[in-house]
């Protein structure tokens, strides 16, 4: 098994998705993915100070940086009025995909663009709504579930799983068999050495099975 653990309001998962989509492409066809919500910043309604603000945006910058390709626009700070939650948003990607396993890349994605290319806050439930609608969603069913204890203890368990894998930052690849949770170093530019490193991984599984 391989997790990927993630957060659609991460910027550094969002720098990642493209090589993410070919190291995906490219895996072994009998290793099982399962995409992890690890749960970047709980609920909040109080806007991000001034030092807050400027760490992230700092995050953005180091981006362009390491990973020039990544869009990245700016004007959701000035737009918007940011707040340090992303529950919410990983909530919403569990919430698509009760409507079907289907649904949760699309609505990641979704999130994504909306905070990273267009300048929309996904912190606000607002946000999600209209991005589930954009994508075809039940709505109904959608903010119910947004909303429900059933999609909120999915999430607090899959943030307990991340934290058992000793996850610390987002994103992350873990690979897991009997002997349990091995760390897959992260390349947000070429999908090889993490291709190598998961092949490893399943070679030494397989030789001490």
């Amino acid at each position: 098994m391989l997790y990927y653990v993630h957060d659609p309001m991460c910027s550094w998962c969002w720098a990642m998705a493209p090589v993410l989509g070919q190291l995906l492409q490219r895996l072994p066809p009998e290793i099982e993915v399962r995409r992890l919500l690890g749960g970047l910043a709980p609920d909040t309604d109080e806007p991000m100070s001034e030092d807050l603000r400027e760490m992230v945006q700092s995050s953005w910058r180091r981006i362009q940086q390491h990973v020039p390709d990544t869009e990245l626009n700016f004007a959701f700070w000035t737009e918007c009025v940011p707040r340090r939650a992303t529950y919410a948003a990983c909530r919403a990607v569990i919430a698509a995909r009760c409507q079907g396993e289907q649904w949760e890349y699309p609505m990641n994605t979704a999130i994504q663009r909306a905070y990273y290319t267009q300048a929309r806050n996904p912190s606000d439930q607002a946000t999600l709504i209209a991005l589930a609608e954009e994508l075809g969603l039940d709505i109904d069913q959608f903010r119910e579930a947004l909303q429900s204890e059933s999609v909120q203890q999915e999430l607090d368990a899959e943030i307990a799983l991340a934290r058992e894998m000793d996850v610390e930052s987002f994103p992350a690849l873990v690979f897991w068999d009997a002997r349990g949770y091995r760390p897959i170093p992260i390349d947000y530019r070429d999908p090889e050495p993490m291709l190598q490193a998961i092949r490893t991984a399943m070679a030494s599984a397989d030789s001490k099975g």
